[in-house]
């Protein structure tokens, strides 16, 4: 396998190396006291680290090589899913504020907090299988291609160099590591797209020839408002099922929650958000925007630009637009994309453990002990990745992602519902929200085994006359807006009947349970510009979405 990058490359990659050991070691030599230190980095961060790690947690391998190859092959569509921008918003203004109020850690902890520990003890054990099937698994996968491809490795060489390094800094360091990293790596991504995107719309001949060129082959590669019986992108889908999906991954779930309870206080937990908010807008031209110019440099010169399958439209564009040097630090970069989203996983993965399984069954344990078994947690998660490799392999990556977003779609409508819920209405009481979440999981099972079950009939394009197969046949995207409907009534019903909380139990957990202090201090957690830098940014969103019709 030929390596892309020349000798000036290596030796920016090791530069680029070289800094990240040397914030890792920093950050170690700052011993970690107790469990706030390590699993939260002291609750003592600065708004833009957040929002730097926010953004770093999300973009993994599989932004960088899925969304260009989306990009690629099918056009804006799936712009949708990189303007949640504002759904990181409502992080910052509807969701923290109960979070950091209530002192959790994780948020199974703050479940418990509002309902009781049945909620916990299912969260946890959830997102713990969740996290290593999906997120884990699906990260080293992709890591493994991108690192083969550029460094000219084999992919097993790849995937499990890059979880070992990555594992290292994380046990070692735990959240500090991180968090300042992310930080570090943020930087050099963003610095290394921006690069591309401005030397392939060169190469093109600009915007408008970018415009003319792919509209000329592909009419609707511009449109991201495909007709709602569009097969893969109906808009009803993506704007709707996208934001249910978007408010469980944006806003309830741990592995991008943690990077905000780091924060001191709401003002600078918010603020990170905000800033992670405008952050996540760059997806669309530092990764979607490239996928397309691939395609249309492949129409203009097939002989240069020549792209054999669409997930490696980005890797190509590495290889043939950037100048000696410039390779090596943009394959930090995309290395860089790979190991954040993993080491947020393991960290994740390893405070959810710690804090939500291993103190509740041993509460005795000191602060000492609790992070010592962090430490083997995150350890037995990179030694798990790593078992999976082959199994990935086997199933193959293109496959897996597109069944990675049609779990998403199913895991997200009943956890999404509880919280959203829990927070606007507090009637919401503990046995309504048990219920959503194990009712959620049969509908889960349910249908992803007539999914499975159907598979051969799916795949052959035949039809099947009964509500099995029709169950297992609606997109996917739409099964979330059901899902998420059904879990809003289902809830609602469960708690009008059954007896009301004890509101003085979960005071300012939930709105109608604030104290005047509380309410007090709610107002004075943002100023002017915190509204009008998001008021703003909502309006970018909608410009965004009204330039692509």
């Amino acid at each position: 396998m030929q390596s892309v990058m020349e000798n000036l490359d290596w030796v920016v990659l090791g530069i680029y190396f070289l800094a990240l050991m040397a914030v890792a070691v920093w950050v170690v030599l700052q011993k970690d006291k107790n469990t706030e230190d390590y699993f939260l980095a002291g609750r003592n961060v600065g708004w833009f680290v957040i929002g730097a790690s926010i953004f770093a947690s999300n973009i993994g391998s599989e932004h960088v090589v899925g969304l260009a190859g989306t990009g690629f092959e099918s056009g804006t569509p799936m712009a949708h899913y990189e303007l949640h921008a504002w759904i990181v918003l409502l992080l910052g203004w509807l969701f923290l504020p109960f979070y950091i109020r209530s002192g959790a850690f994780t948020m199974p902890e703050f479940l418990e907090k509002r309902f009781d520990s049945r909620s916990r003890w299912f969260l946890s054990l959830f997102s713990l299988v969740a996290y290593v099937l999906t997120k884990v698994s699906v990260t080293i996968y992709a890591g493994g291609i991108v690192v083969s491809e550029l460094l000219g490795i084999p992919f097993w060489y790849g995937a499990i160099g890059i979880v070992l390094f990555t594992g290292a800094y994380t046990v070692i360091g735990g959240m500090k590591a991180v968090i300042y990293t992310e930080t570090l790596q943020t930087v050099i991504l963003i610095f290394g797209s921006v690069i591309i995107t401005y030397l392939g719309l060169k190469e093109v001949g600009g915007w408008s020839q970018l415009h003319e060129t792919v509209t000329a082959v592909s009419p609707d590669h511009f449109n991201m408002w495909r007709s709602m019986n569009d097969p893969d992108f109906p808009w009803t889908g993506l704007l709707f099922g996208g934001t249910v999906v978007g408010i469980w991954y944006w806003c309830t779930d741990q592995y991008i929650v943690q990077r905000t309870l780091a924060a001191n206080n709401i003002k600078i937990g918010r603020r990170g958000a905000i800033f992670g908010a405008y952050l996540k807008l760059l997806p669309i031209l530092i990764f979607l925007i490239p996928g397309i110019i691939a395609f249309a440099l492949t129409i203009q010169n097939p002989d240069v630009f020549f792209v054999e399958k669409a997930d490696r439209a980005f890797p190509m564009l590495v290889k043939t637009l950037l100048p000696v040097g410039l390779k090596g630090l943009v394959a930090g970069g995309l290395m860089a994309a790979l190991m954040s989203s993993l080491a947020s996983v393991f960290n994740s993965c390893s405070t959810i453990f710690t804090i939500d399984i291993y103190k509740k069954l041993y509460p005795e344990k000191t602060e000492k002990v609790l992070v010592k078994t962090g430490k083997i947690a995150t350890g037995f998660i990179v030694v798990l990745g790593i078992i999976w490799i082959p199994i990935m392999e086997k199933i193959g990556g293109g496959v897996m992602y597109q069944y990675l977003q049609n779990v998403q779609s199913y895991i997200a409508p009943p956890v999404t519902a509880v919280f959203l819920l829990g927070i606007i209405w507090k009637r919401v009481n503990a046995t309504a929200a048990i219920s959503t979440l194990m009712v959620g999981l049969v509908l889960l099972i349910l249908r992803l085994g007539s999914e499975i079950y159907y598979q051969p009939q799916i795949a052959a394009g035949d039809i099947v006359n009964n509500i099995a197969f029709s169950f297992a046949t609606i997109n996917f995207a739409h099964m979330a807006i059901f899902m998420f409907i059904f879990s809003i009534i289902f809830c609602i019903t469960v708690s009008l009947a059954s007896r009301a909380p004890n509101y003085e139990h979960i005071k300012g957990l939930a709105f109608g349970t604030l104290s005047e202090e509380q309410k007090a201090a709610n107002k004075d957690s943002y100023d002017t510009i915190d509204v009008v830098l998001s008021v703003i940014l909502v309006l970018i969103v909608i410009g965004v979405l009204a330039y692509f019709t």
